[in-house]
């Protein structure tokens, strides 16, 4: 019973925590910035995947969040035309900017 008891109590905490509310502007600021629409559209395919398509990819993935900063942080290999390049990384170091931006990205 009393497991019972504190399960809903952490259940009702987790249902009271506040959401994060993405900035927009501030996230697709960021993003032009660091150059991210040079290969990057919302939803056209450019050198690099709409970001509707990415959210897609990471829909309903517990890890989205994490590999999406992964990515956007530490300049990995992809392939454009064929050739492997360096992805560009966010011209942020601030947590929260780069969180701002990912969850932006998750939810186009």
């Amino acid at each position: 019973m009393n497991q019972l008891i504190h399960f809903g109590l952490a259940a009702a905490v987790g249902l009271a925590a506040p959401a994060y509310a993405v900035d927009e502007a501030a996230a697709e600021a960021l993003a032009r910035k660091s150059g991210c629409f040079k290969c990057h559209a919302i939803d056209k395919k450019k050198d690099g995947p709409p970001y509707k398509e990415i959210a897609g990819k990471y829909k309903g993935k517990a890890d989205a969040e994490q590999k999406l900063t992964t990515h956007v942080t530490t300049a990995p290999k992809v392939k454009i035309d064929g050739k492997e390049e360096e992805h560009e990384q966010l011209k942020s170091k601030d947590p929260a900017d780069v969180k701002n931006v990912v969850q932006w990205i998750l939810s186009r």
